[in-house]
């Protein structure tokens, strides 16, 4: 019987004879399908075998306001980050493997607290279970932004195998998910509503990967020109899509000529863990790149509490969220919100539930007697 990885090297060799061009594309978009589905199947399986999801393997318990993980090759400085950047302790040393296991620690940042992650060095294969990359990618799929540790002397190469990991696991880094909606019907077979024009898959290709993930009765809307990945991306889903920064350590080896080449690349930090190089600047990007809102409470009759702000999502910061965060039986009483602050028009604004706030607006919520 042929095993899931004997079929996956079948398709992807006849991936490599299959000669890329119009005519071609759609039978390579159903291949591709087929090869994402198999290994998802894979993945899902040894997680199942091993006694844990996906997104399990190092008993680390979520906390703060955010979570950061560090991934990397071995020996790129990732313990001597958290020991610089955090009043954690990891060991560090000039051989490979030191970390064997997940080390948490806090880094507070302008009131908030962001619970940053050492994960243990990965290598090539890492997706295919090779040391203990299957766990360090699957912490990673929790983490609300990615640190990519790279050795300044080789961050190109290093860099692109280790998103090819990540990718194999289903994490794109510094991507928006495809704008393609999906609804589930209950006859009337696979329908098609295209808001763009689609130049990369014709209709039958599209409707042959969905059957592939048995989406026989579906309403797909297509907001972007798609491409077979983006497709297959939005039927599987398991993706995750997380910023990402890419952390150039051990600056001082290199010239300053090199340095400026290489920090000219989107989403990329150059410091020294070890001389404490830059440091600053990595936290204000991992800040900018969390895009987190500190929101002020101001109780009746008081000042502003500027001690301990509520902190609220990117994609949950309206006034709604904010008296969750607080309790969440203050909706049930809400009246309106008094909002100072970049999110309103006059100093003070009454404001609804659904009102957006902005980061350091303060509120005051007022409730029914």
């Amino acid at each position: 019987m042929t095993t899931p990885q004997e079929k996956i090297l079948e398709i992807e060799h006849e991936m490599s004879r299959t000669q890329k061009n119009k005519a071609t594309s759609g039978h390579l978009g159903l291949l591709k399908a087929k090869v994402a589905k198999l290994k998802r199947e894979i993945i899902l399986g040894k997680a199942r075998a091993s006694g844990g999801g996906p997104g399990e393997g190092f008993d680390v318990t979520k906390s703060g306001d955010a979570r950061v993980g560090m991934i990397g090759f071995p020996s790129v400085g990732k313990s001597t980050l958290l020991n610089t950047m955090t009043e954690t302790k990891s060991e560090a040393a000039n051989y490979e493997f030191t970390t064997l296991t997940c080390i948490p620690g806090n880094l507070l940042y302008k009131g908030t607290k962001i619970q940053l992650l050492d994960l243990p060095g990965i290598i090539e294969g890492a997706k295919d279970g090779k040391g203990r990359g299957r766990q360090v990618i699957g912490v990673a799929r929790t983490c609300d932004l990615i640190l990519l540790v790279l050795d300044v002397s080789k961050p190109l190469t290093h860099k692109s195998i280790i998103e090819n990991e990540l990718e194999g696991f289903g994490i794109r880094v510094n991507k928006d998910p495809p704008r393609i909606g999906v609804r589930k019907t209950k006859g009337g077979g696979i329908h098609l509503i295209k808001a763009v024009k689609q130049t990369h898959l014709e209709d039958q290709t599209i409707i042959n990967i969905c059957r592939e993930y048995r989406y026989v009765s579906v309403e797909l809307t297509l907001r972007q020109d798609c491409t077979a990945e983006d497709i297959i991306d939005v039927l599987d889903g398991r993706v995750v899509y997380i910023p990402c920064i890419f952390v150039l350590n051990m600056i001082d080896k290199i010239s300053i000529e090199e340095l400026d080449i290489l920090a000219r690349m989107p989403h990329v930090v150059p410091i020294s863990a070890k001389a404490s190089w830059n440091l600053d600047m990595l936290k204000e990007e991992i800040w900018e790149h969390l895009a987190l809102t500190r929101v002020y409470t101001k109780p009746r009759g008081q000042l502003p509490d500027y001690s301990e702000p509520v902190i609220l999502r990117r994609d949950a910061r309206t006034v709604a969220n904010f008296c969750q965060r607080i309790h969440r039986t203050l909706l049930d009483n809400f009246k309106y919100a008094w909002v100072w602050g970049n999110s309103v028009k006059h100093q003070p604004q009454k404001v609804g539930k659904e009102h957006m706030l902005s980061d350091e607006d303060i509120v005051q919520i007022v409730t029914r007697v």
